[in-house]
C-alpha cells in the first residue's frame, strides 16, 4: 500500500518494493549523524538529536508501509554515557518526550515496542517512560519495534555467558548442552529473530558494538545520509538494495 501523504519518490520506491517480492523480515538501524547534522548547521548537538526523533517516526511509518515484521533502532549506546553530562541529560529528556508524544499513535498503528539494554542506568523518569511505552503498546501486531538503549553488544554477550555459568555452577545446566540457541536465549534480544539487514547512516564503516552476535549473517547497507535526513525513501532504497543481493550464508551458490 502507498502511504498517505507520500512524496512521488516514496510512492515510486514503495511500488517497486511491492513487486520485488524479497523483503527482509527484520531491519536493524545504527542511527548515526545527529551531531554532525547539527554541526553543519551551526546548531547545538541536542537539536540534531531532536531532529533525529522525526526520522524515527518516518522510519517506523516506512517499515509499516513496506510490510516489515521487525525494526530495531540503536538509540543510545553504552559508550554514549561518556558524552558531556548536558548532552546525556538532553537525550534522556528527549526519550521522555518521545514516549509522551508517540506512544498512543504507536499503539493505534499496531506497533509493539520492546526496549532492551542496561536499563538500570536510566534516570527514574526515563525508565518510567520506557515501561509505560512497553505497556501501552503491548498488544501491537503490525510491527515489532525494538529500541536499544544503554546497550553494548560485548556487555550483552558477557552477561549471557555469566548467567549460563551461574546455572552450570549451581548444577541446573549441563555445559555440554549449551548450543547457539541456548546462548541466544540469554541475550537481551531473546525471542526476536536475527536481523536480515543492518543499515548504518552517516557513512561510517563500522559496527560500533551493536548486535555482534545477532548480525552474523546480516547484509550491511551504509548510506552517507545523516540520520536527521533519513526518511521513508532512504529506507525503501536500502530494502531494494537488499532485494538485489544473493544471500549464501557461507554456501557456494548454484
Amino acid at each position: 500500500m502507498s502511504g498517505d501523504g507520500a512524496t512521488g519518490r516514496e510512492r515510486e520506491l514503495l511500488e517497486a518494493l511491492e513487486t520485488s517480492g524479497d523483503l527482509p523480515r527484520h531491519v536493524a538501524v545504527i542511527m548515526d549523524g545527529n551531531g554532525r547534522w547539527a554541526a553543519e548547521r551551526r546548531l547545538p548537538r541536542w537539536m540534531g538529536h531532536r531532529e533525529g526523533m522525526k526520522s524515527v517516526r518516518r522510519c517506523v511509518e516506512g517499515a509499516i508501509e513496506a510490510g516489515l515484521e521487525h525494526l530495531t533502532l540503536y538509540a543510545f549506546s553504552r559508550e554514549n554515557w561518556e558524552r558531556p553530562p548536558e548532552e546525556v541529560s538532553a537525550l534522556m529528556s528527549l526519550l521522555v518526550e518521545y514516549v509522551d508524544r508517540e506512544r498512543r499513535e504507536l499503539r493505534d498503528r499496531g506497533v509493539r515496542v520492546r526496549v532492551f539494554g542496561d536499563l538500570s542506568r536510566l534516570s527514574d523518569a526515563a525508565l518510567d517512560s520506557v515501561r509505560l511505552l512497553e505497556e501501552t503498546t503491548g498488544g501491537g501486531e503490525q510491527l515489532g519495534l525494538h529500541i536499544a538503549i544503554s546497550y553494548g553488544a560485548r556487555d550483552e554477550i558477557v552477561r549471557a555467558a555469566r548467567r549460563l555459568a551461574e546455572e552450570a555452577a549451581a548444577g541446573h545446566l549441563d555445559p555440554a548442552g549449551i548450543d547457539a540457541d541456548r546462548f541466544a536465549s540469554e541475550l537481551w534480544t531473546a525471542g526476536i529473530p536475527d536481523p536480515d539487514l543492518l543499515v548504518r547512516t552517516s557513512g561510517e564503516m563500522r559496527i560500533s558494538n551493536f548486535l555482534l552476535w545477532q548480525i552474523a549473517y546480516a547484509e550491511i547497507y551504509v548510506t552517507p545520509v545523516r540520520w536527521p535526513d533519513f526518511g521513508k525513501a532512504e529506507l525503501y532504497e536500502a530494502l531494494l538494495d537488499f532485494g538485489r543481493r544473493e544471500r549464501r550464508f557461507g554456501r557456494v551458490s548454484a
